[in-house]
């Protein structure tokens, strides 16, 4: 029998037990019997009988459960070989669960997210010249021994494709004695890369904030420092000196970016500054390499890794430096398991080991902002470009004076300047944070409008694939020929752009013009994308159209014309936070031109031009927009003056999902200084077939929200049946 345990390790009647936190929903670790000859520390990673399996765990440092007689406790099955957990990223492991009101468990699964990587790496079996001549020579032996003749090792098939031969032959000369075989050591991760490789060479604007960032590094004590850059500005090269000085004093660096498209740019940027490019950890990388990934940063042999949020919680032993690059950016916020925010996070990490974190921004979160400004973060200002590039002319263009033309979205003034553009081989970015041909398609015979089945949102027609999604929970299905209501063939009208129907109208009028679409969803993946990036770079492409994903980070060198057309879009929805992420927004994508030198201009299509959002970003005035949205958010009571909370109460059936929120509602404490709003319907009211309700809790700054919630959920009757509830701690989303 295994009990749930209440420091590591122990005794009960002079029987050696541990406490072993497991990758599961469960927050309390579990206590068992150290076998004969075994020894256990907290962080040791083990496997343990739990019912009639076994799975992986780690040792933590609980005082083991003394409540249960030594004989009904069970072994531990196996200690890996594999470094252990160090107490700081065990600490962050309960100090996140905490803070996010999550089971530990599910935590230290995020950490333990590489199983194969607690086994150690077999050798490579590889062959060398041995010098004994084979029996019989053919030709095919001859080139194989030709090709070996420099005295280095080969791999089987490598040897065999150099000589163009069957593996075949070179197993016959093995059997013959001519090859010998050895055993290498297997490649590495990532070579340590070398901060004097190529110094860069500063302007006056950044060699101040290079000489801090070092500074700051070399002291490796915690604290928070904010690079708020305009776009171009140098931003990542003077971070890359606190990198630099982070590895001279022999200790890790992490740097994340909020997407994954971005990290082949940014990795040939690390290799020139470094002369080795950084482990990766994201996604896309293949799971074997994630396990030696995982490995090697736990043995401390990988010094700088860039990765997306995930890599967070990687087990550096000796991490002595976390850059968040676009801090501002909501990738960072995982919505969905643990729900946490991984710049905030960075900074709590940074605060359990004592070294910096560098958050860098164009746009700073409101929440970094204010931070600074009250002096909790070191603020680095960096407010020109580097060398000759300068910022392009920003202007609003009024669609209600200069119109369209009838079934078009480009205004006269934007295709004007996009063929001037053209004409001085200048490369266009048309701008649009819509995905696909048409974010709905209707009747217009019977009012037909096609809605997923599992979400109460549209479908979206996808017309290069020729089918209608749901960009929620990913259901699709192809455009029909005739209405599924009424019958009416051809009365499928697509209504409202999205990227591929203006790529459309820009192939209907600019015919001779090379154009690339970016979207997230396209054909091909990440592989694809970055392709499609690099031909952007080299100047392969005349008009880019793309969705947010353009706006993050890249340097488009001959960029020299920004159209953005639908600038209100993000404003017209109830979120708190809609203005700042619009302004962050079109200031990113307007930032994309002209950042190799030359004169370039940014459009604004916008049927409210007065709008504050759209006169900070026309006038460059983003001081106003700050003061104007700090105060505003001050005036309100909401982050970072206050606090929240959302609670998502989500079931099969409407009326159970509504019942639960009602009863919770109920339960919630009436007096004190937290609100609690709601239930109220969720704005995407069906999400994958789950109907879902929301409760929001406000609160002071100062008040201890996570306790008033657990004890507030504990008071409450539990769910039952399919409900299920979330707690998401400093909400991002309010959808």
């Amino acid at each position: 029998m295994v009990r749930p345990s209440s420091k590591g390790t122990g005794a009960l009647d002079g029987v050696p037990t541990v406490s072993v936190l497991l990758p599961l929903a469960v927050d309390g670790p579990y206590t068992y019997r150290v076998p004969n000859g075994v020894t256990l520390s907290p962080g040791d990673i083990v496997r343990v009988p739990l019912g009639p399996r076994e799975i992986i765990g780690a040792v933590w440092d609980d005082v083991p459960d003394g409540s249960v007689g030594h004989n009904r406790l069970r072994p531990v099955a196996h200690r890996y070989d594999a470094p252990p957990l160090d107490p700081t990223i065990r600490k962050f492991v309960d100090w996140v669960a905490n803070y996010t009101l999550t089971p530990r468990g599910m935590v230290l699964r995020m950490v333990l997210r590489a199983p194969g990587a607690l086994e150690a790496e077999h050798d490579i079996e590889a062959v060398m010249l041995s010098g004994k001549p084979p029996e019989r020579m053919t030709d095919a032996r001859r080139r194989v021994l030709e090709q070996a003749g420099d005295g280095a090792p080969w791999s089987r098939a490598a040897l065999a494709a150099a000589a163009g031969v069957s593996p075949g032959v070179v197993s016959g000369l093995v059997e013959q004695g001519s090859l010998t075989l050895v055993h290498l050591p297997p490649t590495p991760v990532a070579l340590p890369p070398d901060p004097d490789h190529a110094p860069p060479r500063f302007d006056d604007g950044q060699s101040e904030a290079a000489a801090e960032m070092r500074r700051i590094a070399d002291a490796g004590l915690f604290g928070v420092t904010l690079i708020d850059g305009i776009t171009g500005s140098g931003k990542t090269e003077v971070y890359f000196e606190a990198v630099a000085e982070t590895l001279r004093r022999g200790r890790q660096a992490l740097i994340l970016l909020p997407e994954i498209a971005l990290t082949t740019d940014f990795l040939d940027r690390f290799a020139r500054r470094f002369g080795e490019r950084p482990a990766e950890w994201h996604s896309e990388v293949p799971p074997r390499q994630r396990e030696r990934t995982w490995r090697a940063v736990a043995a401390g042999t990988v010094k700088a890794v860039v990765g997306a949020r995930s890599a967070l919680f990687l087990p550096f032993p000796e991490l002595g430096l976390v850059i968040v690059d676009e801090e501002h950016d909501s990738a960072y916020k995982q919505e969905e398991g643990v729900t946490y925010n991984a710049r905030d996070m960075a900074v709590v990490r940074g605060h359990l080991g004592s070294f910096p974190v560098i958050l860098s921004s164009a746009t700073p979160s409101i929440e970094s902002r204010v931070n600074a400004d009250q002096g909790r973060y070191r603020r680095i200002e960096l407010t020109s470009r580097f060398a000759a590039a300068k910022l392009p002319e920003i202007r609003a263009v009024d669609m209600r004076v200069h119109p369209p033309e009838r079934g078009f979205f480009l205004s006269p003034v934007l295709v004007q300047a996009m063929e001037a553009t053209l004409a001085a081989k200048s490369q266009s970015l048309l701008f649009l944070n819509r995905r696909g041909y048409a974010p709905l398609t209707l009747c217009r015979h019977c009012g037909h409008r096609f809605q997923c089945p599992n979400c109460s949102s549209w479908l979206v027609e996808h017309r290069y694939r020729g089918q209608l999604v749901c960009h929620h929970c990913g259901h699709h299905e192809a455009r029909p020929e005739r209405c599924p209501a009424c019958g009416t063939e051809d009365s499928l009208v697509a209504c409202g752009p999205g990227v591929e129907r203006i790529a459309e109208e820009v192939a209907q009028r600019f015919p001779e013009a090379r154009c690339t679409v970016l979207s997230s969803d396209m054909l091909g993946g990440v592989p694809k994308m970055r392709a499609e990036l690099e031909t952007i770079r080299s100047g392969g492409t005349d008009i880019v159209i793309g969705t947010q994903l353009v706006a993050k980070g890249h340097n488009f060198p001959l960029l020299a014309l920004v159209g953005v057309v639908d600038a209100d879009l993000g404003l017209a929805q109830g979120d708190p936070r809609a203005a700042e992420r619009t302004f962050q927004l079109l200031a990113q994508v307007t930032g994309r031109a002209g950042r190799a030198g030359g004169d370039s201009q940014a459009l604004l299509q916008t049927y409210a031009p007065d709008h504050p959002v759209i006169a900070a970003i026309a006038s460059g005035d983003r001081e106003a927009f700050y003061a104007r949205e700090i105060e505003a958010r001050r005036t309100a009571g909401l982050p970072p003056f206050g606090r929240l909370a959302g609670i998502v109460i989500s079931a099969a059936e409407r009326a159970s999902a509504q019942a639960y929120a009602m009863v919770l509602r109920r339960a919630a404490p009436e007096e004190g200084p937290a609100m609690v709003l709601g239930p109220s319907e969720a704005p995407l009211a069906v999400l994958r077939g789950r109907h879902r309700f929301r409760l929001l809790v406000r609160a002071p700054r100062g008040f201890d929200l996570q306790d008033f919630l657990r004890s507030w959920l504990a008071a409450a009757p539990p769910p039952r049946g399919n409900v299920r509830v979330q707690v998401d701690i400093d909400p991002q989303s309010f959808l």
